[in-house]
């Protein structure tokens, strides 16, 4: 058999459906220019995963290969996972998002807090984006101290005239609320209702076990997450074991997209219904949009997600967001479509990384959506 003389380094592995060729393309384009050292992209139409592409290079010395379940830290994609299971609790009847916070939660109920809803907490705009005390990182892992920290805490603005994104906090803020209706955390939600009916490799929460799967991130270079993480605190079991449900999810693209084709879908995947179709299109219902106070960009905010209000995007029924470094979710209601793209190679910046978009844009001319 005549063997690839490609360079592993630049091999892309998966499928794309026919008339693909150009996502693939400029995927294979991004590993050969040293855009990406490694990444893998997912898309589904209709239910169906119709591209699934790997490839490059999972650490930084280029001695591991990235394969189909390699894995890598999402940072904020993590959040769109994690936006899944309040809408699973609204859609059965067990969380209202107009309700106070303080009604699952009545220590929330402090400092201005009273009337802070749950739906302002999944638009970022209950005005906790930070901590008001110094904190280290061994305080991440301390669940308690945080959501006792946040309980405590008064808002930044009136609580939901405004925006300013939750980038760490978010997690806590959720996950308690999930944690006082359910008895559990979000992330042993998260894995029961969704990834395990539906075998999507992604984790809020990975086990040791699974160590060995993820990829290395490369950190970009003069830039740092605010407050107190660092790319390295990613490689740590301590992070990769801890339930982080605002930064922390480990996973990769196909994990991705097997979970919002519940959104894409009408609450349906793989042959199951998860959600309600209201319940799903729950999450597109705009919460709060401006310029937001912590990104300085505007937004229009729904409940877990960014919702699409001009020109980026070919449907206005679409749902997106990203994380650090350059993943990316999107989530197409109109076009029945979800995709996501995740990498090791960390782009410098907050905007102006296109690589995942570049990506979604190729998926849109194949749609012929462009």
């Amino acid at each position: 058999m005549k063997m690839s003389t490609m360079s592993t380094e630049t091999m892309t592995c998966g499928f794309a459906r026919r008339g693909c060729e150009q996502i693939r393309a400029a995927f294979e384009e991004n590993l050969k220019s040293g855009a990406d050292l490694g990444a893998a992209f997912c898309l589904s139409e209709a239910g169906e995963i119709t591209v699934d592409l790997w490839g490059g290079c999972a650490d930084a010395k280029k001695s591991r290969p990235w394969v189909r379940n390699t894995l890598v830290n999402a940072y904020s994609t993590t959040k769109t996972m994690a936006a899944m299971v309040p809408l699973w609790l609204a859609d059965r009847g067990e969380l209202d998002f107009g309700a106070p916070v303080a009604r699952y939660w009545p220590e929330f109920a402090t400092n201005g807090k009273a009337a802070v809803t749950v739906g302002h907490l999944l638009s970022h705009a209950a005005g906790l984006p930070d901590f008001h005390v110094p904190i280290v990182k061994a305080d991440l892992y301390d669940w308690e101290k945080m959501t006792a920290l946040l309980a405590a805490q008064a808002p930044d603005w009136e609580p939901g005239t405004a925006c300013g994104y939750h980038s760490i906090t978010f997690g806590y803020l959720v996950g308690e609320v999930v944690r006082r209706i359910t008895g559990r955390s979000i992330g042993t939600v998260f894995r029961e209702v969704f990834a395990g009916p539906l075998e999507a490799d992604f984790h809020i929460g990975l086990k040791a076990s699974d160590d060995h799967r993820v990829a290395d991130l490369i950190p970009p270079e003069g830039e740092a997450l605010p407050i107190f993480v660092d790319v390295a605190d990613a490689a740590t079991r301590a992070w990769r074991g801890a339930e982080l449900p605002a930064i922390g999810g480990t996973g990769n693209a196909r994990g991705l997209v097997e979970v919002l084709s519940i959104l894409a879908n009408g609450g349906m995947a793989k042959g199951q219904l998860f959600l309600s179709e209201a319940g799903a299109h729950r999450a597109l219902e705009v919460q709060v949009e401006g310029r937001d106070r912590v990104l300085d960009m505007h937004i229009r905010w729904g409940l877990g997600f960014a919702v699409s209000g001009g020109a980026l995007f070919p449907n206005p029924r679409t749902l997106f967001w990203g994380g650090y470094g350059g993943s990316l979710a999107v989530v197409d209601c109109d076009a029945h479509t979800a995709m996501a793209y995740v990498m090791n190679k960390m782009s410098p910046g907050a905007r102006g990384d296109t690589r995942g978009l570049d990506l979604a844009m190729a998926a849109w001319q194949a749609q012929g959506l462009l």
